[in-house]
């Protein structure tokens, strides 16, 4: 487990702060186990780590010994973030917060079920999250500060695989590389108005106050936040598409309904709960108009000739994407689309089959490099609505062990891993040995993973 899991768990996490995990909590005599430095590490620290971890099915070996030390270890981050004078960005520490808030509204449907739940203010669970994230910036920052000297050349990372057996090199799973042209099919006239009319009907006995918006959502709103009284929780301009953040950052009285906005997802009525900030907090119902299966036949018809033309050298499928594709995020690019390299954070055309969305691995699994599908209809996995389809398999890099000629890059960030950490252990081994810390008699039978604790 590394300092950052640590971090990340307690991030993403609300489930130890339900009403169990605060009644095992009231029952333990809280204690200093460690002391690192001037800070000292309680025994409710060790077991709040230990029970959200087990609330979300984590094992870990000796837990008290290896919780405390990851602990121990966050304090000498810090400690040394303070002598870096690193600091943090407010704006990213209250982003994440508002996000983990989020996260707990919708895990226990309201604000007041979260707090009564939680045994906290919303106010304070924010401050908590908030301080996380600090914590989670400077430890970062450390780290950033340790290993910004490490470079690593072609040479090296030569040097460093020349000598391994082929069967011990990273193993790079099958790749592709596909391009996809789509047609959305249309939503007819008819279908328009009557959605609208079922939306103004929603809102008119909503502003009667025959209901509640939050139960017109539960009963009316097809998307997930339904079950939360359409609540989306504090979010950014950036979080929603413009339609719909341009309406949402215009309300300004919370007993008022919007007007109808439409957006890619559908149709919407929004309602103010509250502004902070450069941020919003709505509910919405949304109604996804239904479209008639002729008008999928229509797409089907026309990509199939689409397919056929580009097959018969009419012109080319890098030709036509930008010409003849509704789809927004490939269109552009010659149809290619793209994937976020987990490693780097970069965009690359390369896919594994598993991170594909679904509908396409099935359809690309069976085909030849250079062919294009029959036109189908596929889920676009961004909005949630169906629409039609070709799909090119443009390459397929096969599974194989890395080289340099195909994968330095994937070489080049095993190595400077390797010396990063390398950096990072050695400076930890150290300021294990010049930090002052005493431990608790109980808690020094158990095996750490570094020595030098026990002084």
């Amino acid at each position: 487990m590394t300092t950052r899991s640590i971090l990340t768990l307690a991030l993403l996490t609300v489930a130890w702060l339900t009403a169990a995990g605060q009644e095992r909590k009231k029952n333990i005599v809280d204690e200093v186990i460690w002391v690192v430095g001037d800070s000292p590490i309680l025994l409710s620290e060790v077991e709040e780590t230990r029970i959200s971890m087990e609330m979300m099915g984590e094992t870990v070996e000796n837990p008290y010994a290896t919780i405390a030390e990851e602990l121990a270890r966050q304090r000498l981050y810090l400690h040394q973030a303070e002598l870096d004078s690193i600091e943090t960005n407010e704006q990213y520490a209250a982003s994440m917060a508002d996000e983990q808030v989020n996260a707990a509204i919708q895990m226990y449907g309201s604000r007041e079920n979260a707090e009564a739940v939680i045994h906290k203010s919303i106010a304070k669970l924010r401050e908590q999250y908030r301080e996380m994230a600090r914590t989670q910036q400077l430890i970062s920052g450390v780290s950033q500060n340790l290993t910004k000297n490490v470079k690593v050349t072609p040479a090296e990372v030569r040097e460093h695989f020349s000598k391994m057996p082929e069967d011990s090199l990273p193993f790079i799973p099958t790749q592709v590389e596909v391009q996809i042209i789509t047609n959305e099919p249309q939503v007819s006239r008819e279908e328009i108005d009557k959605v609208e009319n079922k939306l103004r009907d929603i809102a008119e006995r909503i502003n009667s106050g025959e209901k509640t918006f939050a139960q017109m959502a539960k009963i009316y709103s097809q998307d997930g936040s339904a079950r939360y009284g359409g609540e989306l929780g504090l979010s950014g301009r950036g979080q929603w598409v413009q339609e719909f953040a341009d309406v949402a950052f215009s309300l300004t009285d919370p007993n008022k309904v919007s007007r109808i906005v439409r957006t890619e997802f559908g149709f919407h009525i929004l309602q103010l709960i509250e502004k902070r900030g450069d941020k919003v907090n709505v509910r919405h119902i949304i109604i996804k108009p239904e479209i008639a299966e002729s008008e999928y036949e229509r797409c089907l018809n026309r990509l199939d000739s689409i397919a056929e033309d580009i097959r018969a050298g009419k012109f080319s499928f890098d030709e036509a994407a930008p010409i003849l594709s509704d789809d927004k995020d490939t269109k552009y690019n010659h149809g290619i689309m793209a994937n976020t390299d987990e490693m780097t954070r970069s965009l690359t055309s390369r896919f594994e089959m598993k991170d594909l969305p679904q509908d396409i691995a099935k359809i690309v699994a069976g085909m030849s490099v250079g062919e294009i599908s029959p036109a189908v209809r596929i889920i676009n996995e961004k909005t949630g609505s169906e629409v039609c389809a070709i799909i090119r398999l443009k390459n397929r890099i096969e599974g194989h062990h890395a080289n340099m000629a195909e994968d330095f890059q994937v070489l080049k960030n095993v190595v400077e891993t390797e010396r990063k950490k390398a950096i990072e252990e050695k400076w930890l081994q150290e300021k294990i040995r010049t930090t002052y810390t005493r431990i608790a008699p109980e808690w020094r039978g158990y095996k750490y993973k570094y020595d030098g604790w026990i002084k």
